[in-house]
Protein backbone atom coordinates (compact mmCIF):
# COMPACT_ATOMS: atom_id res chain seq x y z
CA UNK A 1 0.00 0.00 0.00
CA UNK A 2 1.37 3.25 -1.22
CA UNK A 3 2.28 5.44 1.83
CA UNK A 4 0.36 9.00 1.77
CA UNK A 5 3.60 11.26 1.16
CA UNK A 6 4.47 9.14 -1.87
CA UNK A 7 1.26 10.59 -3.24
CA UNK A 8 1.50 13.88 -5.40
CA UNK A 9 -1.05 16.73 -5.86
CA UNK A 10 -1.07 15.68 -9.73
CA UNK A 11 -2.20 11.96 -8.30
CA UNK A 12 -4.67 13.65 -5.51
CA UNK A 13 -6.76 15.69 -8.17
CA UNK A 14 -7.10 12.41 -10.42
CA UNK A 15 -8.48 10.87 -7.72
CA UNK A 16 -10.68 13.83 -6.60
CA UNK A 17 -11.72 13.75 -10.50
CA UNK A 18 -12.38 9.84 -10.28
CA UNK A 19 -14.79 10.86 -7.17
CA UNK A 20 -16.57 14.31 -7.92
CA UNK A 21 -20.26 12.94 -6.73
CA UNK A 22 -18.37 12.11 -3.25
CA UNK A 23 -16.03 14.74 -2.68
CA UNK A 24 -17.35 17.97 -1.97
CA UNK A 25 -15.25 21.14 -3.12
CA UNK A 26 -14.41 21.70 0.46
CA UNK A 27 -13.26 18.57 1.14
CA UNK A 28 -11.28 18.38 -2.22
CA UNK A 29 -9.62 22.01 -1.43
CA UNK A 30 -8.48 19.93 2.12
CA UNK A 31 -7.13 17.08 0.76
CA UNK A 32 -4.89 19.02 -1.84
CA UNK A 33 -3.25 20.87 1.16
CA UNK A 34 -2.78 17.92 2.98
CA UNK A 35 -1.31 16.04 -0.34
CA UNK A 36 1.27 19.44 -0.71
CA UNK A 37 2.12 19.16 2.92
CA UNK A 38 2.94 15.54 2.89
CA UNK A 39 5.10 15.98 -0.12
CA UNK A 40 7.49 18.54 1.49
CA UNK A 41 8.02 17.12 4.63
CA UNK A 42 10.92 15.97 6.04
CA UNK A 43 12.26 13.12 8.22
CA UNK A 44 14.18 13.25 11.41
CA UNK A 45 16.29 10.42 12.79
CA UNK A 46 12.55 8.50 14.51
CA UNK A 47 11.75 8.04 10.34
CA UNK A 48 8.96 10.88 11.18
CA UNK A 49 8.13 14.16 9.29
CA UNK A 50 9.41 17.31 11.93
CA UNK A 51 6.88 19.40 9.63
CA UNK A 52 3.07 18.11 9.89
CA UNK A 53 0.03 20.27 8.89
CA UNK A 54 -0.60 21.51 12.64
CA UNK A 55 3.23 21.57 13.33
CA UNK A 56 3.64 25.14 12.67
CA UNK A 57 5.82 25.80 15.94
CA UNK A 58 8.44 23.36 14.42
CA UNK A 59 8.53 24.55 11.06
CA UNK A 60 11.98 26.53 11.03
CA UNK A 61 13.45 23.85 13.33
CA UNK A 62 16.06 22.31 11.22
CA UNK A 63 19.14 22.71 9.93
CA UNK A 64 22.36 24.08 11.20
CA UNK A 65 21.99 25.64 14.72
CA UNK A 66 22.67 29.65 14.68
CA UNK A 67 26.32 30.46 15.64
CA UNK A 68 27.09 26.43 15.80
CA UNK A 69 27.89 23.82 13.19
CA UNK A 70 25.76 21.19 14.42
CA UNK A 71 22.58 20.41 13.29
CA UNK A 72 19.02 20.27 15.08
CA UNK A 73 18.51 16.53 14.08
CA UNK A 74 22.14 15.65 15.65
CA UNK A 75 21.46 17.12 18.97
CA UNK A 76 18.06 15.38 18.93
CA UNK A 77 19.68 12.31 18.35
CA UNK A 78 22.41 12.37 20.85
CA UNK A 79 20.28 13.94 23.41
CA UNK A 80 17.18 11.63 23.25
CA UNK A 81 19.29 8.70 22.98
CA UNK A 82 22.44 8.52 24.65
CA UNK A 83 22.66 11.78 27.13
CA UNK A 84 18.84 11.73 28.47
CA UNK A 85 18.79 8.30 29.95
CA UNK A 86 21.67 8.74 31.60
CA UNK A 87 21.07 12.05 33.32
CA UNK A 88 17.95 10.56 34.43
CA UNK A 89 19.76 7.84 36.33
CA UNK A 90 22.48 10.32 37.75
CA UNK A 91 20.62 13.19 39.34
CA UNK A 92 18.11 11.00 41.25
CA UNK A 93 22.04 10.11 43.06
CA UNK A 94 21.51 12.10 46.71
CA UNK A 95 24.80 14.10 45.39
CA UNK A 96 22.71 15.80 43.01
CA UNK A 97 18.96 15.64 44.28
CA UNK A 98 20.10 17.74 47.51
CA UNK A 99 20.39 21.42 46.35
CA UNK A 100 21.51 24.03 48.94
CA UNK A 101 19.52 27.67 48.51
CA UNK A 102 18.77 30.59 50.02
CA UNK A 103 15.20 31.64 49.08
CA UNK A 104 14.77 34.46 51.78
CA UNK A 105 16.88 36.90 50.54
CA UNK A 106 14.85 40.47 49.57
CA UNK A 107 14.62 41.73 46.56
CA UNK A 108 17.06 44.38 45.80
CA UNK A 109 15.29 45.89 43.04
CA UNK A 110 11.51 46.68 43.60
CA UNK A 111 9.66 45.75 47.35
CA UNK A 112 8.31 42.02 47.81
CA UNK A 113 4.78 42.51 46.78
CA UNK A 114 4.17 39.81 45.17
CA UNK A 115 4.30 36.70 47.54
CA UNK A 116 2.44 33.39 45.85
CA UNK A 117 -0.29 32.47 48.35
CA UNK A 118 -1.10 29.36 45.78
CA UNK A 119 -0.15 25.88 47.67
CA UNK A 120 1.52 24.78 44.39
CA UNK A 121 4.23 27.50 44.75
CA UNK A 122 5.60 26.09 48.47
CA UNK A 123 8.56 24.05 49.20
CA UNK A 124 8.57 21.15 50.92
CA UNK A 125 11.53 21.07 52.78
CA UNK A 126 14.04 18.64 53.66
CA UNK A 127 14.09 17.15 57.71
CA UNK A 128 17.16 16.86 58.91
CA UNK A 129 17.25 12.83 59.41
CA UNK A 130 17.08 12.90 54.92
CA UNK A 131 20.34 14.82 54.53
CA UNK A 132 23.31 12.82 53.98
CA UNK A 133 25.06 12.99 56.76
CA UNK A 134 28.20 14.17 54.33
CA UNK A 135 26.41 17.39 53.51
CA UNK A 136 25.27 18.68 56.75
CA UNK A 137 29.21 19.45 57.92
CA UNK A 138 31.68 21.71 56.43
CA UNK A 139 33.54 20.10 54.08
CA UNK A 140 36.82 21.20 52.36
CA UNK A 141 35.98 22.39 48.46
CA UNK A 142 39.74 20.41 48.03
CA UNK A 143 38.28 17.04 48.48
CA UNK A 144 40.60 15.67 45.73
CA UNK A 145 42.94 14.99 48.94
CA UNK A 146 42.68 13.22 52.48
CA UNK A 147 43.88 16.00 54.09
CA UNK A 148 42.54 19.64 54.58
CA UNK A 149 44.18 22.38 53.12
CA UNK A 150 45.42 23.21 56.82
CA UNK A 151 46.86 19.95 57.58
CA UNK A 152 49.30 20.82 54.90
CA UNK A 153 50.78 23.51 56.65
CA UNK A 154 51.75 22.04 59.82
CA UNK A 155 54.78 21.30 60.50
CA UNK A 156 55.32 17.23 61.40
CA UNK A 157 58.77 16.72 62.13
CA UNK A 158 58.31 13.47 62.53
CA UNK A 159 57.68 13.10 58.96
CA UNK A 160 60.29 15.60 57.01
CA UNK A 161 63.27 14.36 55.32
CA UNK A 162 65.93 17.06 57.35
CA UNK A 163 64.51 16.38 60.99
CA UNK A 164 68.15 15.23 61.77
CA UNK A 165 69.44 18.23 60.39
CA UNK A 166 67.63 20.35 63.06
CA UNK A 167 69.78 19.74 66.11
CA UNK A 168 72.62 20.73 64.30
CA UNK A 169 71.29 24.46 63.50
CA UNK A 170 70.60 27.57 65.68
CA UNK A 171 66.86 27.16 66.19
CA UNK A 172 66.51 31.27 66.74
CA UNK A 173 68.12 31.90 63.48
CA UNK A 174 67.81 28.86 61.42
CA UNK A 175 64.69 27.19 61.93
CA UNK A 176 61.60 28.03 59.54
CA UNK A 177 58.58 28.57 61.30
CA UNK A 178 56.28 26.76 59.04
CA UNK A 179 52.66 26.69 61.10
CA UNK A 180 49.72 29.11 60.21
CA UNK A 181 47.37 29.90 63.18
CA UNK A 182 43.66 28.58 62.71
CA UNK A 183 42.78 32.47 62.76
CA UNK A 184 45.36 33.32 59.77
CA UNK A 185 44.23 30.11 57.70
CA UNK A 186 40.16 31.31 58.20
CA UNK A 187 41.62 34.73 57.00
CA UNK A 188 42.56 33.34 53.93
CA UNK A 189 39.58 31.88 54.04
CA UNK A 190 37.76 34.64 53.17
CA UNK A 191 40.86 36.17 50.65
CA UNK A 192 39.44 32.86 48.88
CA UNK A 193 35.72 33.98 48.94
CA UNK A 194 36.32 37.12 47.85
CA UNK A 195 38.59 35.86 44.88
CA UNK A 196 36.25 33.30 43.93
CA UNK A 197 33.36 36.02 43.54
CA UNK A 198 34.97 38.38 41.47
CA UNK A 199 35.49 35.42 39.29
CA UNK A 200 31.88 34.03 39.33
CA UNK A 201 29.15 34.63 36.61
CA UNK A 202 26.68 34.81 39.04
CA UNK A 203 25.87 35.88 42.89
CA UNK A 204 26.53 32.46 44.95
CA UNK A 205 24.29 31.40 47.62
CA UNK A 206 25.25 31.94 50.89
CA UNK A 207 25.67 29.33 54.25
CA UNK A 208 22.34 30.86 55.39
CA UNK A 209 20.42 28.43 52.92
CA UNK A 210 18.87 25.33 53.74
CA UNK A 211 18.93 22.06 51.70
CA UNK A 212 16.48 21.24 49.27
CA UNK A 213 15.50 17.76 47.71
CA UNK A 214 14.76 18.44 44.50
CA UNK A 215 12.76 14.82 43.91
CA UNK A 216 10.67 16.19 46.12
CA UNK A 217 9.88 19.81 44.51
CA UNK A 218 9.98 19.07 41.05
CA UNK A 219 9.35 21.92 38.59
CA UNK A 220 6.43 22.12 36.95
CA UNK A 221 3.41 24.66 36.41
CA UNK A 222 2.66 26.29 39.66
CA UNK A 223 0.11 29.08 38.84
CA UNK A 224 2.12 31.67 39.30
CA UNK A 225 1.05 33.79 36.55
CA UNK A 226 0.23 37.65 35.54
CA UNK A 227 2.16 40.71 36.26
CA UNK A 228 4.85 39.55 38.65
CA UNK A 229 6.17 36.92 36.63
CA UNK A 230 6.21 39.14 33.71
CA UNK A 231 8.13 41.91 35.74
CA UNK A 232 10.42 39.22 36.38
CA UNK A 233 11.03 37.93 32.46
CA UNK A 234 10.75 42.04 31.54
CA UNK A 235 13.52 43.50 33.64
CA UNK A 236 15.83 40.25 32.76
CA UNK A 237 15.51 41.30 28.72
CA UNK A 238 15.07 44.80 28.72
CA UNK A 239 17.78 46.17 31.59
CA UNK A 240 20.11 43.39 31.20
CA UNK A 241 20.32 42.31 27.86
CA UNK A 242 22.45 43.46 25.07
CA UNK A 243 19.80 45.49 22.75
CA UNK A 244 19.48 47.43 19.35
CA UNK A 245 19.22 50.56 19.97
CA UNK A 246 14.98 51.43 19.78
CA UNK A 247 13.92 47.75 20.52
CA UNK A 248 10.50 48.43 21.29
CA UNK A 249 10.19 44.56 22.77
CA UNK A 250 10.97 41.67 25.59
CA UNK A 251 12.96 40.23 22.99
CA UNK A 252 15.13 40.86 20.01
CA UNK A 253 13.76 40.36 17.01
CA UNK A 254 15.58 37.71 15.11
CA UNK A 255 15.70 39.98 11.72
CA UNK A 256 18.31 42.04 13.99
CA UNK A 257 20.50 39.79 15.33
CA UNK A 258 22.84 39.58 12.72
CA UNK A 259 23.48 43.88 13.43
CA UNK A 260 24.94 42.38 17.02
CA UNK A 261 28.55 41.11 17.29
CA UNK A 262 29.14 37.58 18.09
CA UNK A 263 29.58 38.15 21.95
CA UNK A 264 26.43 39.98 22.40
CA UNK A 265 24.13 37.20 20.08
CA UNK A 266 25.59 34.83 22.64
CA UNK A 267 24.34 36.70 25.38
CA UNK A 268 20.84 36.77 24.28
CA UNK A 269 20.78 33.06 22.90
CA UNK A 270 21.57 31.76 26.11
CA UNK A 271 18.66 34.21 27.90
CA UNK A 272 16.52 33.45 25.60
CA UNK A 273 17.34 29.25 25.57
CA UNK A 274 16.67 29.63 29.33
CA UNK A 275 13.63 30.79 28.92
CA UNK A 276 12.42 28.77 25.89
CA UNK A 277 13.35 25.52 28.53
CA UNK A 278 11.55 26.79 31.41
CA UNK A 279 7.92 27.62 29.36
CA UNK A 280 8.52 24.28 27.79
CA UNK A 281 8.77 22.85 31.45
CA UNK A 282 5.39 24.44 32.09
CA UNK A 283 3.99 23.04 29.29
CA UNK A 284 4.69 19.96 30.17
CA UNK A 285 4.41 19.51 33.23
CA UNK A 286 0.79 21.79 33.31
CA UNK A 287 -1.61 21.71 35.81
CA UNK A 288 -4.41 19.90 34.29
CA UNK A 289 -6.76 19.69 37.39
CA UNK A 290 -6.37 21.03 41.00
CA UNK A 291 -10.08 19.44 42.19
CA UNK A 292 -9.01 17.33 45.81
CA UNK A 293 -12.39 15.27 45.26
CA UNK A 294 -11.77 14.00 41.40
CA UNK A 295 -7.89 13.40 42.32
CA UNK A 296 -5.50 13.46 45.02
CA UNK A 297 -4.93 16.37 47.38
CA UNK A 298 -1.03 16.81 45.10
CA UNK A 299 -2.92 17.63 42.00
CA UNK A 300 -2.63 15.91 38.45
CA UNK A 301 -0.07 18.01 36.13
CA UNK A 302 0.86 16.51 32.57
CA UNK A 303 1.38 17.85 29.05
CA UNK A 304 -1.14 21.05 27.74
CA UNK A 305 -0.68 20.86 24.00
CA UNK A 306 -2.41 24.02 23.83
CA UNK A 307 -0.37 25.81 26.23
CA UNK A 308 2.95 25.06 24.29
CA UNK A 309 1.04 25.97 20.71
CA UNK A 310 0.34 29.39 22.82
CA UNK A 311 4.04 29.91 23.87
CA UNK A 312 5.57 28.80 20.39
CA UNK A 313 3.33 29.34 17.75
CA UNK A 314 4.42 31.59 15.03
CA UNK A 315 0.75 33.40 15.45
CA UNK A 316 0.84 33.90 19.12
CA UNK A 317 4.64 35.14 19.38
CA UNK A 318 5.29 37.53 16.27
CA UNK A 319 6.75 34.83 14.02
CA UNK A 320 10.05 34.23 16.98
CA UNK A 321 8.70 31.04 18.29
CA UNK A 322 10.07 29.14 16.25
CA UNK A 323 13.49 31.09 16.67
CA UNK A 324 13.40 30.96 20.51
CA UNK A 325 13.41 26.71 20.21
CA UNK A 326 15.95 26.77 18.28
CA UNK A 327 17.91 29.37 21.24
CA UNK A 328 17.46 26.19 23.23
CA UNK A 329 19.68 24.35 20.58
CA UNK A 330 22.12 26.90 21.25
CA UNK A 331 22.31 27.03 25.11
CA UNK A 332 22.25 23.44 25.20
CA UNK A 333 25.65 23.33 22.83
CA UNK A 334 26.74 26.12 25.41
CA UNK A 335 26.74 23.99 28.44
CA UNK A 336 27.42 20.49 26.75
CA UNK A 337 30.71 22.20 25.84
CA UNK A 338 31.31 23.41 29.32
CA UNK A 339 30.66 19.56 30.66
CA UNK A 340 33.11 18.69 28.42
CA UNK A 341 36.09 20.90 28.87
CA UNK A 342 35.65 20.66 33.01
CA UNK A 343 35.60 16.51 32.53
CA UNK A 344 39.27 16.18 33.73
CA UNK A 345 38.40 18.23 36.92
CA UNK A 346 34.96 16.38 37.04
CA UNK A 347 36.47 12.75 36.74
CA UNK A 348 38.34 13.55 39.77
CA UNK A 349 35.71 14.94 42.39
CA UNK A 350 35.01 12.75 45.34
CA UNK A 351 30.89 13.60 44.97
CA UNK A 352 31.43 12.73 48.80
CA UNK A 353 28.10 12.29 50.80
CA UNK A 354 29.09 10.33 52.97
CA UNK A 355 27.81 6.73 52.00
CA UNK A 356 30.80 4.83 50.00
CA UNK A 357 28.69 2.76 48.12
CA UNK A 358 26.89 5.29 46.83
CA UNK A 359 29.78 7.76 46.16
CA UNK A 360 31.12 5.22 44.24
CA UNK A 361 28.24 4.72 42.09
CA UNK A 362 28.00 8.67 41.27
CA UNK A 363 31.63 9.06 40.39
CA UNK A 364 31.18 5.60 37.74
CA UNK A 365 27.61 7.28 36.54
CA UNK A 366 29.20 10.78 36.35
CA UNK A 367 32.61 9.41 34.28
CA UNK A 368 29.87 7.28 32.01
CA UNK A 369 27.94 10.37 31.16
CA UNK A 370 31.19 12.87 31.06
CA UNK A 371 33.03 10.27 28.21
CA UNK A 372 29.75 10.20 26.29
CA UNK A 373 29.53 13.69 26.24
CA UNK A 374 33.22 14.51 24.70
CA UNK A 375 32.35 12.00 21.68
CA UNK A 376 30.14 14.72 20.46
CA UNK A 377 31.59 15.65 17.16
CA UNK A 378 31.03 19.53 17.56
CA UNK A 379 30.87 21.22 20.41
CA UNK A 380 30.32 24.74 21.32
CA UNK A 381 33.12 27.08 20.34
CA UNK A 382 34.06 29.59 23.31
CA UNK A 383 37.41 30.46 21.78
CA UNK A 384 36.16 32.65 19.46
CA UNK A 385 34.91 34.50 21.44
CA UNK A 386 36.30 38.02 23.81
CA UNK A 387 39.32 38.20 21.51
CA UNK A 388 40.66 41.56 20.10
CA UNK A 389 42.44 43.22 23.16
CA UNK A 390 41.28 45.60 25.91
CA UNK A 391 37.33 46.38 24.25
CA UNK A 392 37.13 42.89 24.17
CA UNK A 393 37.84 42.59 27.37
CA UNK A 394 35.92 45.49 28.51
CA UNK A 395 32.64 43.63 26.80
CA UNK A 396 33.64 40.75 28.51
CA UNK A 397 33.40 42.51 32.18
CA UNK A 398 30.09 43.71 31.04
CA UNK A 399 28.77 40.49 30.06
CA UNK A 400 29.57 39.21 33.85
CA UNK A 401 28.37 42.30 35.15
CA UNK A 402 24.77 41.79 32.94
CA UNK A 403 24.45 38.25 34.34
CA UNK A 404 25.46 38.62 37.65
CA UNK A 405 22.29 41.00 37.57
CA UNK A 406 20.15 38.26 36.08
CA UNK A 407 21.13 36.09 39.06
CA UNK A 408 19.86 39.20 41.68
CA UNK A 409 16.41 38.90 39.75
CA UNK A 410 15.76 35.91 40.80
CA UNK A 411 15.63 36.97 44.37
CA UNK A 412 12.74 38.81 43.25
CA UNK A 413 10.71 35.66 42.19
CA UNK A 414 7.41 35.58 44.07
CA UNK A 415 6.80 31.53 43.93
CA UNK A 416 9.33 29.85 46.27
CA UNK A 417 9.24 26.60 43.89
CA UNK A 418 9.42 28.78 40.65
CA UNK A 419 12.44 30.88 42.61
CA UNK A 420 13.87 27.32 43.51
CA UNK A 421 14.86 26.67 39.97
CA UNK A 422 15.17 29.63 38.62
CA UNK A 423 18.16 29.84 40.94
CA UNK A 424 19.43 26.68 40.16
CA UNK A 425 19.23 26.93 36.31
CA UNK A 426 20.85 30.66 36.58
CA UNK A 427 23.64 28.98 38.92
CA UNK A 428 23.73 26.61 36.43
CA UNK A 429 24.28 28.16 33.61
CA UNK A 430 26.75 30.68 35.37
CA UNK A 431 29.23 28.22 36.03
CA UNK A 432 28.82 27.07 32.66
CA UNK A 433 29.56 30.62 31.45
CA UNK A 434 33.19 30.74 34.11
CA UNK A 435 34.33 27.36 32.92
CA UNK A 436 34.02 28.62 29.46
CA UNK A 437 35.28 32.21 29.70
CA UNK A 438 36.99 32.30 33.41
CA UNK A 439 40.61 31.55 31.27
CA UNK A 440 41.64 29.86 34.77
CA UNK A 441 40.51 26.68 33.51
CA UNK A 442 42.93 26.35 30.94
CA UNK A 443 45.85 26.19 33.14
CA UNK A 444 44.15 23.45 35.42
CA UNK A 445 46.24 19.89 35.42
CA UNK A 446 45.39 17.15 37.67
CA UNK A 447 48.38 16.26 39.80
CA UNK A 448 48.67 14.08 42.73
CA UNK A 449 47.21 16.77 45.58
CA UNK A 450 45.83 18.85 42.78
CA UNK A 451 47.36 22.15 43.92
CA UNK A 452 46.41 23.60 40.69
CA UNK A 453 43.24 23.93 42.42
CA UNK A 454 43.82 27.22 43.34
CA UNK A 455 43.79 28.33 40.13
CA UNK A 456 40.09 26.56 39.50
CA UNK A 457 38.03 24.89 41.39
CA UNK A 458 34.15 24.43 41.44
CA UNK A 459 32.38 24.21 44.71
CA UNK A 460 29.74 21.40 45.22
CA UNK A 461 26.93 24.17 44.21
CA UNK A 462 28.19 24.86 41.51
CA UNK A 463 28.71 21.36 40.34
CA UNK A 464 25.21 20.48 41.24
CA UNK A 465 23.71 23.46 39.55
CA UNK A 466 25.65 22.67 36.64
CA UNK A 467 24.62 19.22 36.35
CA UNK A 468 20.91 19.77 37.07
CA UNK A 469 20.51 22.87 34.37
CA UNK A 470 22.13 20.61 31.80
CA UNK A 471 20.00 17.92 33.46
CA UNK A 472 16.44 20.68 32.83
CA UNK A 473 17.74 21.52 28.79
CA UNK A 474 17.96 17.29 28.15
CA UNK A 475 14.31 17.10 29.37
CA UNK A 476 13.17 19.93 27.31
CA UNK A 477 14.71 18.16 24.12
CA UNK A 478 12.85 15.45 25.00
CA UNK A 479 9.63 16.86 25.78
CA UNK A 480 10.02 18.89 22.08
CA UNK A 481 9.76 14.95 20.73
CA UNK A 482 6.56 14.66 22.88
CA UNK A 483 4.87 17.58 21.58
CA UNK A 484 5.85 16.52 17.99
CA UNK A 485 4.01 13.24 18.83
CA UNK A 486 0.92 14.59 20.25
CA UNK A 487 0.51 17.33 17.57
CA UNK A 488 0.96 14.17 14.46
Amino acid sequence: MARLEMITPMMMMMMMSRRRGAVSSVAAVLLVLLALCSELTGGNYYGTNHRHINDQCFCKLNGTIDDCSCTVDTVDYFNNVKIYPRLQSLLVRDYFRFYKVNLKRDCPFWADDSKCAIRYCHIKPCEDKDIPVGLKGEFSRNNHADESPAEKYKLNLQVTDCDHKIRDHNIELGFLNTTISSENYKGFQRWQKHDDAQDSFCIKETDAGEYVNLLLNPERYTGYRGSSAHRIWRSIYMENCFRPENSPHNFIQTSKMNAMCLEKRVFYRVISGLHTSINIHLSAKYLLSSNQLEISSEGQWGPNLEEFQRRFSPETTGGEGPNWLKNLYFIYMLELRALAKAAPYLQREAYYTGNANEDKDTRLAVNDILNVIQTFPEHFNESVMFNGGVEAQVLKEEFKSHFRNISRIMDCVGCDKCKLWGKLQVQGLGTALKILFLGKFEQYEPTLIDFSKKQFFLDRSEIVSLVNAFGRLSESIFELEEFRKMMR
